[in-house]
């Protein structure tokens, strides 16, 4: 059993729903040892028409800590946030991450082309279904090359929720080079990738990201593997970790991964 979920997001999110304390208490009952809170930083500079703003992360911290403190007793909480990756904000990526005393960092592609490519449906415009998720894979490898500042990446093949195109799957075969080359990256950088079970939720019958590539990233010597529901409300939290702990089984993994001042340590499943 998985005692722990790695993606959490509040009403400190943007898209949150379920408060902080509210999903604190689900994980105790649910009798989980600990929980990583994984907040969305995302930098909405010049997007087009956005109405969103950079979530506060100093009240996040200080939130966290006062709710660390008052649940110690029964429940680790671990500080995490998700960081929507782009290449020209690396600075303040940097800046951001030196101040505060962060557990784990999830590297997402939220934005991708100075695209919130979740409701901007303009990046898909005149492109094919491949042309499209390359594109989006391009600019992942971009990221992957320049941050340090992640732990693993997040939904690593996000972009097949969005596009309306009608398969939603990502073939390996079709993507081999540039997969290749993104998970390589990652694992030479001592990184790792996240089994994110909300794709299942989605509909799309696997999680983020599928077998194929949970068995790449294996067979390139990936390790480094978190768990996480990316639960927006608390009835969302550890959905599917028995269908992704069998998946993990299946393909030969051994262990999963948690995270504590950046380090990881390896848990059997």
């Amino acid at each position: 059993m998985i005692h722990t979920d790695y993606h959490l997001h509040t009403t400190f999110s943007h898209d949150g729903i379920s408060t902080m304390e509210q999903h604190i208490q689900n994980a105790i009952q649910k009798g989980l040892k600990e929980i990583c809170f994984t907040e969305h930083y995302d930098v909405y500079d010049g997007l087009e028409n956005n109405t969103l703003e950079t979530i506060d992360v100093s009240n996040y911290v200080e939130n966290f800590k006062l709710y660390k403190e008052k649940y110690k007793k029964e429940i680790l909480l671990k500080l995490g946030i998700e960081i929507g990756l782009q290449p020209d904000i690396k600075e303040t990526i940097m800046n951001m991450v030196k101040q505060y005393p962060f557990d784990f960092i999830i590297g997402s592609s939220h934005i991708t082309c100075k695209k919130d490519i979740a409701i901007d449906t303009s990046f898909f415009k005149g492109l094919t279904q491949k042309e499209a998720y390359t594109k989006y894979f391009k600019e992942v490898l971009e990221n992957v090359k320049l941050y340090d500042e992640f732990d693993v990446y997040g939904h690593i093949d996000y972009v097949i929720r969005y596009g309306g195109y009608a398969e939603k799957i990502i073939k390996y075969s079709d993507y081999k080079e540039i997969l290749d080359e993104i998970l390589i990256h990652i694992i030479n950088k001592g990184k790792g990738i996240e089994i994110n079970t909300s794709g299942y939720r989605y509909g799309l019958g696997s999680p983020h990201p599928n077998k194929e590539i949970l068995t790449r990233y294996k067979e390139l010597g990936g390790r480094i593997i978190t768990i996480g529901s990316d639960a927006h409300k608390i009835e969302d939290m550890c959905s599917d970790f028995d269908k992704a702990t069998e998946l993990l089984k299946q393909i030969g993994y051994k262990d999963y991964t948690i995270f504590e001042n950046r380090k990881p340590k390896f848990i059997q499943l």
